[in-house]
């Protein structure tokens, strides 16, 4: 099958278009250089030379904390109007059959929760969280206007080689000796490998599209996670920070600003377990994620 892989570039596209075209399937590549489209999807409008069988829509915008308007603006130009960009740019092709979007769990806008499903309201109030709720209303009306089946992939944390985010700072902090669990890395998160987004799609053939968390069925505290980043790096165990001293040093990141490492929002999350269901996608794709920390790669 033709499937259009868009943020090609992208962490997800690294891990997961190889194995896609291991798989046979025939994969068209979109980023913002070095790809068989290279343009920036929030300003422009892509001219495909022909229609694909699967859109597999990965680029967006994350990982960062706006600090001022524009860049609040620029989750909107991306997530939402490159969506409709691509949409409107296969809407001149023959239509595929099936798109997957890739949105986030942040789309609830939860700091706290053990197993959330899929029927949690969508509370994010972020930027990027808002942004990404934007895309899935228009993606639903757009799909079922020309009926296209969509799903809307809801990751938790994406664990993989070269991994960006909160997982890749962590890496290079235990690489460089200077990553320290607080309170006992107590806080469990959600995880999945990025290869098993292969196994979604492949599963998703055929059938009928859906909102869906995606994790695996492990959900790990912090110590789990970096002690297996610590033995795959040939590191020792990171060591423990009691919470009342950090707390002290996030009140100082809170008045310094976003360049400090550490304040009292990103204390939270490395404090507070909040992990999501992943028994909707298992019972209606039959998907069997694989065991992260067991397969991970750095």
């Amino acid at each position: 099958m033709t499937l259009l892989f868009t943020g090609a570039k992208g962490f997800l596209g690294r891990n997961t278009i190889p194995i896609l075209q291991s798989r046979n399937f025939e994969v068209s590549t979109l980023g913002q250089k070095d790809c068989d489209y290279n343009l920036n999807i929030g300003t422009e409008i892509p001219n495909f030379q022909r229609s694909f069988d699967i859109i597999f829509h990965a680029a967006g915008k994350a990982h960062i904390i706006p600090s001022n308007q524009q860049e609040n603006e620029d989750f909107f130009a991306v997530n939402l109007q490159g969506t409709k960009n691509i949409c409107e740019a296969i809407e001149k092709m023959i239509l595929p059959k099936y798109f997957f979007f890739i949105s986030t769990v942040a789309v609830y806008g939860a700091e706290t929760g053990d197993l959330l499903a899929e029927n949690e309201q969508l509370k994010g109030n972020t930027p990027y969280a808002k942004s990404k709720i934007l895309a899935e209303e228009f993606l639903i009306k757009w799909c079922q206007k020309h009926n296209v089946v969509l799903y809307i992939l809801r990751p938790s944390l994406i664990a993989g080689k070269n991994a960006p985010g909160n997982l890749g700072d962590m890496t290079k902090a235990i690489k460089n000796g200077r990553y320290a669990n607080i309170a006992g890395g107590k806080a469990k998160k959600s995880i999945i490998l990025a290869a098993d987004f292969v196994q979604i799609i492949e599963k998703g053939i055929g059938k009928n599209g859906g909102i869906f968390n995606v994790s695996a069925d492990e959900n790990p505290d912090f110590y789990e996670i970096s002690k297996t980043i610590s033995s795959k790096l040939g590191k020792k165990t990171p060591i423990n920070i009691p919470l009342f001293f950090i707390q002290i040093v996030a009140n100082v990141g809170d008045i310094l600003g976003s360049w400090f490492p550490i304040n009292s929002t990103k204390l939270l999350k490395i404090t507070t377990s909040l992990t999501f269901s992943n028994k909707k996608i298992r019972d209606e794709l039959n998907f069997q994620p694989t065991h992260v920390l067991q397969n991970l790669e750095i």
